[in-house]
């Protein structure tokens, strides 16, 4: 018993994730923000997608809460934030042109969300919903290791 304690117990220190070597924890601080980010779209996907009820004031709460975030992960990104474990591409770094263009298209997605949020119809937020979706996936195929 012990010797499958002491095995397990060493076999865990092989997989423990990587730290954030950073001085200031850029890395940490931008999976915080997009994990952030992830808890609000998830439950507003849910309502544009009729999983859930859609309620307009919870909505709007949330979308509001998305666009205060929409802004804030890339500050992260410094000129050496690209360490392991990071999972964005080199290209954040070598196309920073495209990258923040990447980043106003989601912004500006965000907002087109909030308006139709704002109107309380399903069929726009729906619609919304799905540009903001299309603008992640587009940053992510572009600029993150999945």
């Amino acid at each position: 018993m012990a010797v499958c304690l002491l095995l397990s117990l060493g076999l865990s220190a092989c997989f423990e994730p990587i730290k954030d070597t950073h001085p200031d924890q850029v890395l940490t601080k931008r999976r915080a923000l997009f994990k952030q980010t992830t808890r609000a779209m998830e439950p507003i996907g849910l309502m544009a997608s009729g999983r859930k009820e859609f309620k307009q004031d919870e909505l709007l709460a949330l979308v509001q809460e998305l666009e205060k975030l929409s802004d804030k992960p890339w500050a992260y990104f410094p000129a050496d934030g690209n360490y392991p474990p990071t999972h964005a591409k080199p290209a954040v770094w070598s196309q920073p042109d495209a990258f923040k263009q990447a980043q106003e298209n989601y912004q500006a997605s965000v907002h087109a969300l909030l308006l139709a949020a704002q109107a309380g119809k399903v069929e726009p937020v729906q619609r919304a919903v799905d540009a903001v979706t299309n603008s992640c996936k587009a940053c992510h195929r572009d600029f993150r290791y999945e």
